[in-house]
């Protein structure tokens, strides 16, 4: 990521960053107001600046389109009022997509088309650790398969989770009393050098701005001490491309204090003040206490729930891509939430896949010094990583646009099946079946099978089968005729009756040479 004054040219996508010397005295936090004009032929875009300690003011812009960009400035400051300049946004480099958008209803793509399938994990306060351990966790994700990190704006304090940040995002007095009138740069660079490197590693950082874990005092803030909180932040990172906006991590444990009106007040200031309007939404914390995801300022459902089966009625009920970024977590701690198996989490996430939704992996191994993955980061340490990352190399090889939902048989609600045009996957979860026709194409041809071992990690070719036997087809009491047999598919599958396998079929014509094997 670039962050340049007055830059002759700036990638697509990245960051022109306009800095002022200004008036230091007073509060220059609430005193100042300070925002840009951006156009480009007859676009305008108006990001606010901040104030960034020292009598230093910045202003961040992540162009979206290659050409001439001018600006000018805007203060009731006079020496940061109508500052002029230009600039050429060019043409983005190998592995610059820009943001992430919903695309197909369901899912989700970045802004030059490429599909964007979530791959995510949870490493709440890792951005509040120290380097030593903060550059451990950067080095472990160049190793993992995640593309989405979710991590707290403040810090947290939680079982396996109590020590003290190394900054703090208020200013303190001697006592520990923050100010919620004045921010500290320190934090919040320290804070957006971690988002930083993690887009330059292709993780979408997404940001939880407020939490109910806290002994600061940052939960008991007033509802303006909140909105100018969030402006700041929104001012300072919305610039970054990989940035999302998840409201809170369990939102409705702080109704007590921040009532519903409060909560769609900060979308409303998301969508006034970040002009790229990157993804929002908000996480639950009770099961049974969604937040309002059908609202419009609402771009996915991110949720808290166990039973992954219930993806189809997300879909159905909210229309918007579906993040189960909490189906619980591989590990061993004494919390129902933080105990299930390695596998168990596969099968979970290969679930919410193959029914066009998407889950989020966490850690949570007991650790002698209280460093958990799913809290401060460090090293992954268990198993279900390397099979995520199995999985993803399956779904970022199939034809663009995100699996659905296979209709038509009520069979679907146990085992489960994705389909993309021709092409299906068919995840058979804990049924281990011997023989199988159903969801196979109705059609006879040349298809390429491929039995997947998700635990195991093999892909197998296998061949076509005779059908298996079929049920008659149901009739009303009153027909006595004995029903025809119904054919289920063209030609049935041997599977090795063993559970956690899947199937992929793929017409010969899409067949692709480079698939993933093991």
């Amino acid at each position: 990521m670039k962050s340049e004054t007055n830059a002759k040219s700036i990638e697509r996508w990245d960051i022109f960053e306009v800095v002022l010397k200004g008036p230091s005295g007073g509060n220059p936090f609430v005193d100042i107001a300070l925002s840009a004009q951006f156009s480009y032929q007859n676009r305008i875009l108006e990001p606010d600046g901040f104030y960034d300690g020292d009598g230093v003011y910045r202003i961040r812009f992540m162009p979206d389109t290659p050409g001439e960009w001018q600006y000018v400035t805007k203060s009731n400051a006079p020496e940061l009022d109508g500052q002029r300049g230009q600039f050429t946004c060019v043409k983005a480099s190998e592995g610059n997509h820009g943001p992430v958008h919903v695309s197909n209803t369901f899912h989700f793509a970045y802004d030059d088309g490429t599909p964007f399938y979530s791959f995510g994990t949870t490493c709440y306060a890792w951005a509040h650790q120290g380097d030593e351990l903060e550059e451990q966790t950067l080095e472990t994700l160049k190793k993992a398969p995640f593309n989405k990190m979710r991590m707290c704006v403040f810090p947290k304090d939680y079982i396996y989770n109590e020590n003290e940040p190394v900054y703090y995002p208020f200013e303190r007095d001697e006592k520990g009393q923050s100010d919620p009138t004045r921010f500290n740069p320190d934090f919040f660079r320290h804070f957006e050098q971690r988002v930083g490197q993690l887009c330059k590693m292709g993780i979408e950082a997404d940001i939880i701005i407020f939490h109910p874990y806290d002994r600061w005092g940052y939960c008991d803030m007033d509802a303006e001490d909140d909105y100018r909180y969030l402006r700041y932040l929104v001012a300072r990172l919305a610039a970054y491309r990989n940035v999302w906006w998840s409201m809170a991590n369990e939102y409705d444990f702080l109704l007590d204090v921040k009532p519903m009106n409060q909560w769609d007040r900060y979308f409303h200031i998301l969508e006034e003040k970040d002009p790229y309007q990157h993804l929002r939404s908000n996480h639950n914390g009770d099961v049974t206490k969604n937040y309002d995801h059908t609202k419009p300022w609402i771009t996915h459902v991110c949720i808290q729930n166990w039973d992954v089966k219930r993806v189809e009625e997300w879909r159905n009920a909210y229309r918007k891509p579906i993040i189960n970024d909490e189906c619980e977590y591989e590990g061993n701690i004494p919390r129902p939430w933080g105990n299930i198996s390695a596998q168990e989490l596969v099968h979970r996430i290969w679930i919410m896949m193959v029914r066009g939704g998407y889950a989020g992996h966490g850690e949570t191994y007991m650790h002698p010094e209280d460093i958990l993955w799913w809290a401060k980061g460090g090293v992954l340490i268990g198993e279900s990583w390397l099979r995520i990352a199995f999985l993803r190399e399956i779904i970022e090889d199939m034809p663009a646009g995100g699996l659905s939902p296979m209709e038509g048989s009520w069979m679907w609600t146990r085992v489960l099946g994705g389909i993309n045009g021709d092409y299906r996957l068919i995840y058979f979860g804990e049924h281990q079946p011997l023989e199988w026709a159903v969801g196979l194409p109705m059609e006879d041809g040349e298809y390429e099978i491929d039995l997947i071992d998700t635990w195991n990690m093999t892909i197998t070719p296998i061949e076509k089968g005779p059908l298996p036997v079929s049920p008659p087809t149901r009739r009303k009491k009153t027909d006595k005729q004995a029903a025809a047999p119904k054919p289920e598919a063209a030609f049935g599958v041997t599977l090795p009756g063993k559970p956690y396998m899947a199937l992929r079929v793929r017409p010969m014509k899409q067949s692709n040479s480079a698939s993933p094997s093991r």
